[in-house]
């Protein structure tokens, strides 16, 4: 019974990372097509791209949490 538990334990966790990693894309499209119409100060506009930037990185590096939490900072500050 423990084996079982441990296998859906870890099915669990690969599918939840999996969809965080198909999470990221779309977030990244949605700050790139709301980029040009944003009404930002040149600061606010520099840190959203920042953000963005960093997303992307933490995307490839396989980190999608963290890449999914910076994306949602960018897409705070363009109210997306």
């Amino acid at each position: 019974m423990k084996i079982r538990s441990l296998i859906v334990a870890v099915g669990l966790a690969l599918a939840s990372s999996a969809a965080f990693a198909f999470h990221c894309p779309a977030d990244m499209k949605a700050i790139d097509a709301a980029l040009p119409k944003a009404k930002l100060s040149d600061a606010q506009m520099a840190e959203v791209k920042k953000y963005r930037a960093e997303g992307e990185t933490l995307h490839k590096a396989g980190k999608h949490q963290e890449s999914v939490d910076t994306l949602a900072k960018a897409k705070k500050l363009l109210n997306i």
